[in-house]
């Protein structure tokens, strides 16, 4: 079962988390910096990076499985 990878806030810094988990992986003082830790691990996991807002609600998703049917993703 693949485990997807969520940024989420955690006090005044954000923290990368493997879904189904309490502790952070990593703490980082930027939501950036948090995305750019958590990618990596989605890669090597082919999951998700699921990148919450400071109000918990996802913002946006990117896929690094493999999709037979992949959106056409126009941000990046």
């Amino acid at each position: 079962m693949k485990r997807n990878i969520h940024v989420v806030p955690s006090g005044n810094r954000w923290a990368v988390k493997k879904e189904g988990t309490e502790k952070p992986v990593s703490t980082h003082k930027s939501q950036e910096l948090a995305r750019q830790s958590a990618v990596p691990l989605a890669k090597q996991n082919k999951s998700e990076v699921v990148i919450h807002g400071r109000d918990g609600k996802i913002r946006d998703k990117d896929s690094y499985g493999p999709d037979p049917h992949p959106p056409k993703d126009k941000k990046h």
